[in-house]
């Protein structure tokens, strides 16, 4: 009993809430919201070689000219955004988030301890990857909120064999939001410089690693979320993953529900501008038992993109879109050449 009275206090006191009478004696009802995000950092590389990696572009010799100035800018920007992320409902920030495009654990160590995430005490994952350029996924999260359990890379197996050239991993943790279970799965798919057929492979690899999780366990909470370098409605997605854009087309709780489609067609908003075109990228996918309007256990709230008016640009060709850390060769002292993506879970407790 004085654990749940403790695991209580903690949720009230961590999280927003709002209290109202149920017409029962000596009860209220706390509605507990919970953010979750996702934030492709464009090239978070320190100024250090690591052996076997194509970082030469990264270098103070290299293409970018990237130097400590550079590189201590880069991790400020950085660290602003991510501390912001769902604040907009929550004072603490988002629980668990998502990044790609880090070149390793040196550049997460100096990151968490940017004075604006510091103070929130946030911890990361990360395993190092394969890939040759050496950008990895990584997740930051907050400790209070989310207790990881596990964590592993699973390789894109058959990729080479079928493509011809490797891909990055995907990052699978596990763990306990506030003591409800919940798979994380972050992702870096294949550039736009590859076909489309080389993401329908990952799309397909990733909805295995769900099937094989719901196996275990039917009724599992997985959450998907990457730079996925494909819209929603894109082959990819919709039918390689089989991430469903519409809640009309669930029929099962182990269903994959994609909010983001709305956001990208009707609504008109994108997470990255390519000729004069906004693409939706960067996407949060969860299985369809986050849905439905009993808030025993975390629900889908809201889904929304972060774009603040100091990481847009402001002016010229490419006004309205993410203000990059380098544009056109310039070093621009920006933020990402992607917008973050975040949404909300949301549970009552009548006590």
């Amino acid at each position: 009993m004085k654990k749940a009275t403790l695991l209580f206090i903690v949720i009230v006191t961590s999280l927003s809430y709002v209290t109202g009478n149920n017409n029962k004696a000596n009860t209220q009802k706390h509605t507990i919201y919970c953010g979750i995000a996702f934030y492709n950092l464009e090239n978070l590389f320190d100024t250090i070689h690591d052996a076997g990696k194509h970082d030469e572009e990264f270098l103070p010799n290299g293409s970018y000219h990237w130097n400590t100035l550079k590189y201590t800018h880069k991790q400020a920007n950085m660290s602003k955004v991510l501390s912001e992320l769902c604040t907009e409902r929550l004072k603490v920030g988002a629980a668990f988030i998502g990044l790609s495009e880090i070149e390793n654990s040196r550049v997460l160590d100096d990151l968490i301890n940017q004075p604006a995430l510091k103070a929130r005490g946030y911890k990361y994952l990360h395993i190092e990857g394969p890939d040759a350029r050496g950008v990895d996924c990584a997740a930051l999260y907050n400790p209070q909120l989310f207790k990881p359990t596990g964590c592993k890379l699973i390789p894109p197996t058959g990729y080479y064999e079928a493509t011809g050239y490797g891909t990055r991993g995907f990052l699978l943790i596990e763990g306990n939001m506030l003591g409800e279970r919940m798979h994380f799965i972050v992702n870096h798919w294949p550039s736009r410089r590859a076909n489309s057929y080389s993401r329908e492979f990952v799309g397909r690899l990733v909805r295995k690693i769900v099937d094989s999780i719901q196996v275990k366990e039917p009724d599992a909470k997985i959450i998907i979320m990457g730079d996925l370098n494909d819209d929603p409605d894109n082959k990819s997605v919709a039918n390689a993953l089989g991430a469903k854009l519409s809640e009309k087309k669930i029929t099962s709780k182990q269903d994959l529900y994609n909010p983001w489609g709305i956001t990208l067609r009707k609504n008109g908003e994108g997470t990255l501008l390519y000729d004069n075109m906004w693409n939706l990228f960067d996407q949060i996918i969860f299985t369809a038992n986050f849905l439905g309007s009993n808030r025993s256990d975390f629900k889908f709230f809201k889904n929304e993109i972060y774009k603040p008016e100091y990481i847009t640009t402001k002016y010229g060709r490419y006004k309205g879109s993410p203000k990059r850390t380098t544009g056109g060769g310039v070093w621009q002292d920006g933020y990402s050449d992607h917008f973050p993506t975040q949404i909300y879970l949301v549970k009552e407790i009548i006590r």
